[in-house]
């Protein structure tokens, strides 16, 4: 028996049905690519949404931290200078109550004013305007009848201040002693203006006298405001028993630490050990300076009473 040659069909129903799954299987392909492409768009829109959001946050807390910042220094700075002008309130409070101290311990000298201006107006005479041959013995509350006289100067910065004044007040006292043997100058811890009248006097005359001034002006010795020194020194070497002799003292403060031992010291110094009597009288005058204080007027009210003297405190 022969057999049959089956005959293949390439378009049977079989291969329809692996190309009808083929083209579903590409169609479901694409309509999942496409439907990822449109997710993938739009997530990366809202993404840049976010991050431009976020950048834009960012720089708004930048800006407010830089705003807190500034608030915080400039806070800082008004603390700093409510400070700075509270220890400025402070300090001037200080300063006030001190000048009302001083104020209250200089009140018993300002009733005596009236005769300091009137001896400056006396001492505003020059020496050869002066006619009459008597000598004064007390020109404004103050004794002139010494043949010699010391000027102890404060030397300290606060005194430099108003040396003009100063100079004027040394004219104003060798005027009221219009003739006198001789005269010196030292410093409060006992230095001489001129090195070569260290030990001696100087010669009393006109010529003397402005020259004198003219060295004083710019004289700028070392000094520790307190006048002790000066007045041991002037009793040691200038002031002797068989002379007359006035002390000056110019200061506006004491800095020592005490007011009792060193005015008995003095004044016991001031004493000849054989009559009891005085080598010297001690005149003090106060002035008001920047360094102004208290101590000065308590030390030389006292140191002045002791030992035969004036203190004047003089005014602004």
């Amino acid at each position: 028996m022969k057999l049959r040659k089956k005959e293949f069909d390439v378009f049977n129903l079989s291969f329809l049905d692996v190309i009808s799954c083929g083209f579903g299987a590409v169609i479901i392909l694409v309509l999942i690519s496409k439907t990822h492409d449109d997710v993938s768009i739009i997530g990366k829109g809202e993404v840049e949404s976010l991050l431009t959001t976020v950048i834009s946050l960012e720089n708004e807390i930048v800006d407010l931290q830089q705003t807190v910042d500034s608030q915080l220094s400039e806070a800082d700075r008004s603390t700093n200078e409510k400070k700075r002008l509270e220890a400025e309130t402070i300090e001037i409070a200080h300063k006030i109550q001190q000048q009302k101290t001083t104020h209250s311990s200089l009140s018993d000298s300002v009733q005596g004013l009236s005769l300091v201006q009137s001896t400056l107006k006396q001492a505003s005479i020059t020496t050869k305007k002066i006619t009459h041959t008597v000598r004064d013995e007390e020109v404004g509350g103050i004794p002139v009848d010494s043949d010699y006289i010391i000027f102890i100067v404060d030397t300290s910065g606060s005194m430099r201040q108003i040396w003009g004044r100063v100079s004027t007040e040394i004219i104003n006292v060798l005027n009221i002693h219009p003739k006198v043997k001789g005269f010196q100058i030292l410093n409060d811890m006992g230095k001489p203006l001129i090195s070569g009248y260290d030990g001696k006097w100087i010669p009393d005359t006109p010529k003397r006298r402005s020259s004198v001034i003219k060295l004083f002006h710019n004289w700028g010795a070392v000094s520790n405001s307190s006048p002790i020194e000066g007045i041991q020194v002037a009793l040691l070497k200038y002031a002797k028993p068989n002379i007359t002799t006035s002390i000056y003292v110019f200061g506006d403060d004491y800095t020592g630490s005490s007011y009792d031992p060193v005015i008995n010291k003095i004044t016991k110094k001031n004493l000849v050990a054989s009559t009891g009597k005085r080598l010297a009288r001690i005149h003090g005058i106060g002035f008001i300076s920047s360094g102004t204080t208290n101590r000065y007027s308590i030390l030389m009210r006292e140191l002045t009473k002791q030992n035969g003297g004036a203190f004047l405190a003089l005014p602004l």
